[in-house]
């Protein structure tokens, strides 16, 4: 990427960012900053271990062929396991990781994430920072603190039970109706999010977005929402109008490297607040 082509991030971003008044949104891209595998190995693994060919499948497929695994195996434990040991290698220094450092430096006051993995937790554990993990309702109860609190969107490695993983987790989240959704619905009403690390062809992000919207249209106070914002590391014109309408404001920093693009993106954004300050 040419740094004297950089689009000028949103003053109101700056503004809300500044005030620890934007929520984060992180996606696969910010594990993928630290050369993690995607779920190509988690495809394969599953694959190998029903006995089929990993190649009858897409990276998407993932869900499905992961309900076929728990369905024949009658557990989750195994996978779990063997998920936790392959997104957490010894290998990984994550006080190294430019974007997790820039992300703890930052300050948000919350973070939702679908990643399972604990490198957030760990870049904040590192640096010494306080945060509040939440992974299921009864981690809501506990009394809040002046921290960043770390939703796990999707689950934890930790509980087996709240991993949304299977095909039938996804339908189940799908209804948008669970304690952290909730939440989520709450936050996304007064507070602006910022997406990092996600992809457009990703069915699950689309869908929240379109929910997210529809809360906004059925209220008489729509043209008070406050505006979202998503990094985008490639054009996609098509879908920046259809994200515009549902009132997230598309950054195209691209680049054939998208954790460069994201590691510049939160460099001007800190810099910039700093300044500010």
């Amino acid at each position: 990427m040419d740094t004297a082509s950089q689009p000028d991030i949103p003053e109101s971003l700056i503004e809300s960012v500044k005030r620890r008044h934007v929520i984060l949104f992180a996606g696969g891209g910010i594990s993928q900053n630290l050369s993690l595998p995607d779920f190509t190995a988690l495809i394969n693994h599953l694959a190998e271990q029903l006995g089929v060919s990993a190649d009858e499948f897409s990276v998407n497929d993932y869900p499905v062929v992961a309900e076929a695994y728990i369905q024949a195996s009658g557990k989750m434990g195994a996978l779990r396991s063997w998920m936790d040991t392959t997104w957490h290698p010894s290998t990984i220094d994550v006080a190294s990781s430019d974007v997790h450092n820039l992300i703890v430096d930052l300050n948000f006051s919350t973070i939702y994430t679908t990643n399972y993995d604990r490198w957030l937790e760990k870049a904040f554990e590192t640096r010494g920072k306080k945060y509040r993990k939440v992974t299921n309702v009864a981690d809501l109860t506990h009394p809040l603190e002046d921290c960043t609190e770390i939703i796990k969107f999707h689950g934890d490695f930790e509980d087996d039970a709240s991993l949304v993983l299977t095909e039938a987790s996804y339908f189940r989240r799908m209804g948008f109706e669970t304690p952290l959704d909730i939440r989520l619905r709450a936050d996304s009403l007064a507070r602006p999010l910022l997406f990092l690390g996600y992809s457009l062809h990703d069915v699950n992000t689309r869908y929240m977005l379109f929910r997210l919207q529809e809360l906004w249209q059925s209220s008489d106070q729509a043209s008070r929402r406050p505006l979202s914002y998503i990094l985008m590391t490639r054009s996609a014109p098509a879908q920046e109008v259809v994200l515009r309408t549902r009132g997230v404001e598309p950054l195209v920093w691209a680049d054939e490297d998208p954790g460069r693009a994201t590691r510049l993106f939160l460099e001007r954004l800190l810099k910039t607040v700093r300044e500010r300050a």
